[in-house]
């Protein structure tokens, strides 16, 4: 966990290396390029966000260097214009550009304790809050689909959740409320989608992008296989837990980060993201072949082998009440959640 953090704390002021190239899989269209009104028309860069929660609701925060910039507590004293928000910014609504005006504010403040918020302290909630769209990528790791004895798919398999799937970093979810009994992990690079985004070409792709998160894809795998649709198993109370930072993508190359993922301290998953079949771009190309991507919808990008689905029948432990699920990724930072 040190080496994550320290690891984190020195990439997120650094600019990507460039987006690995990959094999098309969507044929050329024309691609809707226009910001509706509303809308963000340039994606912010440089930034580590998140939401915080709060006695009236959730709020944007910040990561800086002394802790977590609570946005609300500082733009009501300092007011800069700045989205108070998540769903603000992906609305076009306030100046993202004053977000650093204002944390360097708080923090010369003679108030800065008021202002910034331990990252230890700090009560977060998913770091998108709103996403129209939940999209899921099945099969999505060559190594994954050879644990589970399936071919590498030709093409993305899509599935979805809903917004009550939502959970935030140091969230808990029910098992023992659930018909269900098989629960099994699955860490996850999650994409957040900055702009409206339609018939984009894989060249044009990134560009959409607002950034990335940790996440996890916390699967019933009895619910999952008791029809040929997935979404049952998928889509429980909690079962996608999101965050705690959202990394811009100027930041990060989604389809070069470690990614692992613990139970209760035990690793249980270790890997790439470059083991991904379909990379960040293809993904956000295909999906917008088929609908309307806008900003806050958010795409789940499949899971590396190490899943408890993955092992022999026989030594298949399925999670349970009282564990803890620690999911981390390269520059993204750590997400973590107990069952209930």
């Amino acid at each position: 966990m040190d080496q994550n953090r320290r690891a984190f704390l020195k990439t997120t002021s650094l600019a990507a290396a460039a987006v690995t190239a990959a094999a098309p899989v969507a044929s050329e269209a024309v691609a809707e390029t226009r910001s509706a009104p509303g809308e963000l028309k340039e994606l912010p860069k440089g930034l580590v966000l998140a939401t915080l929660r709060r006695a009236d609701g959730y709020g944007l925060g910040m990561r800086t260097d002394r802790g977590v910039l609570d946005v609300v507590a500082a733009e009501q004293d300092f007011r800069e214009g700045v989205p108070t928000t998540i769903d603000a910014l992906f609305k076009g609504q306030g100046d993202p550009n004053g977000l650093r005006r204002l944390a360097n504010k708080a923090r010369a403040s003679a108030s800065a304790d008021r202002y910034l918020v331990g990252i230890e302290q700090a009560a977060f909630g998913p770091c998108v809050t709103n996403p129209e769209k939940i999209l899921c990528i099945g099969l999505n790791y060559r190594r994954h689909a050879a644990e589970t004895n399936n071919p590498v798919p030709k093409q993305p398999i899509l599935f979805n959740k809903y917004n009550t799937a939502l959970n935030c970093h140091g969230g808990t979810i029910g098992v023992s409320e659930e018909d269900a009994r098989n629960f099994d992990y699955e860490a996850e690079l999650v994409v957040v989608i900055g702009r409206r985004a339609r018939n984009v070409s894989e060249a044009d792709a990134l560009n959409y992008v607002f950034g990335y998160a940790t996440g996890n894809d916390f699967t019933a795998r009895d619910l999952q296989s008791r029809s040929t649709q997935w979404m049952l198993g998928k889509s429980l109370d909690g079962s996608a837990p999101l965050g705690p930072w959202l990394v811009t993508a100027d930041l990060v190359d989604g389809d070069n980060l470690n990614i692992e993922c613990r139970v209760n301290g035990e690793v249980r998953q270790s890997s790439n993201t470059s083991d991904m079949v379909f990379n960040c771009k293809q993904l956000v190309s295909y999906i917008s072949r088929y609908f309307t991507l806008k900003p806050g919808d958010i795409v789940f990008t499949g899971t590396p082998e190490g899943v408890i689905a993955g092992h022999p029948k026989d030594k298949q432990v399925w999670l349970k009440a009282g564990d803890k699920i620690v999911t981390s990724i390269e520059k993204l930072g750590e997400l973590s959640f107990t069952l209930t």
